[in-house]
Order: C-alpha cells, then sequence, then structure tokens
C-alpha cells in the first residue's frame, strides 16, 4: 500500500524528537509493520538539504522528518556553539535533535566551509594575469614543437643533399677512368 508523504513525516515524527515512540510501540498504535516504519525513519534521516516554506518551521527550522537546509545548518551549530552542558540537552529536545545529529551536523558545516576556503584559494590565482600566461605559455609550446619538426626537417634535408652528392661523385668517378 502507498501512502502519502505527509502520513511518513508525521510517523517519523512521532519516532523523534521529545515524547519519541519506539517503532514497536507506534507499530502497534498504527498497525504498520516496524520494518516499515523503521525504513521511513532511515531515508528521513539520510534527507538532508531541501527548503522547507511550512510555517512550522520557523519556529524550529530542522525537524527530523524534513530535509535540512545549508542555512538552517550553520544556525542550528552556531546556536548550540553558545550553549553550556546544562543548556544543551532542553535545545537538543526543542530541535528534535539528538547529540549525535547535531556532531553530523557540525561536521558537515565545518566540511563545507573547508572546501569554500580551498576552492577560495585555487580560485585566486585564476586571475586574467595567470590565464594571459598559461595562454602564452600554451602558444610557447606548439612553436618550440614546430621549430623542432623545422630542424628535423633541415637536418634530413642536409643528409639527403649529402647523400645524393656521395652518388654523384661515384658516377663521376667511374666515368674518368674510362669504365
Amino acid at each position: 500500500m502507498s501512502y502519502s508523504s505527509k502520513f511518513k513525516n508525521r510517523m517519523v515524527a512521532q519516532l523523534t524528537g521529545p515524547g519519541a515512540k519506539t517503532v514497536s510501540k507506534l507499530s502497534k498504535e498504527v498497525g504498520l509493520h516496524q520494518s516499515t516504519l523503521s525504513r521511513w525513519l532511515r531515508d528521513a534521516k539520510q534527507h538532508t538539504m531541501i527548503d522547507s516554506t511550512d510555517s512550522s518551521s520557523e519556529n524550529s527550522p530542522l525537524l527530523p522528518h524534513r530535509r535540512w537546509t545549508s542555512g538552517a545548518k550553520v544556525g542550528v551549530v552556531r546556536r548550540a556553539m553558545g550553549l553550556g552542558e546544562k543548556e544543551l540537552g532542553p535545545f537538543l529536545r526543542r530541535e528534535g535533535l539528538h547529540e549525535a545529529d547535531l556532531q553530523r551536523i557540525r561536521e558537515e558545516v565545518m566540511e563545507a566551509a573547508a572546501e569554500g576556503l580551498d576552492s577560495r584559494s585555487r580560485n585566486r590565482g585564476k586571475s586574467p594575469e595567470a590565464k594571459r600566461i598559461r595562454i602564452l605559455e600554451k602558444e610557447l609550446r606548439r612553436k618550440e614543437k614546430a621549430l623542432a619538426e623545422t630542424a628535423a626537417l633541415l637536418v634530413l634535408q642536409g643528409k639527403l643533399e649529402a647523400f645524393l652528392d656521395l652518388e654523384g661523385e661515384e658516377g663521376d668517378t667511374s666515368k674518368r677512368s674510362g669504365r
């Protein structure tokens, strides 16, 4: 049987966040198989980056049954950074997160920031002067190849002329001796 995404989201919401139910308990309550609920929960945890235009998401930008925007991830990490140990637990419950989720989000934000810094430093070298230098170096390599080919042809031409001159001299000596 096929279920709407709204229904699936409601079930996942009951499995996560404050007052979360166990999969077996919710399975008995709604009459769904445990594996179905577990699959929905796993799928919800794997989704991570979609904008949510739902008004309920304004109070809590990170709902477990929604995908998170990168801005919401950064926001939750920033708010969590300023909290002490005693305040972190209530904050996580309000957001419907586990500490492991927060750690994963923190790592994703740090990786994204590091990638952004790396790409900025790589792009710095691509100034107009650097592009012009790359073009000139390519043209220089092309001209060096053409020069090497021309030199090789001149060497071959000289050898051919020398070979033909030797044949002509052999023929001349045979005519002089009368043979």
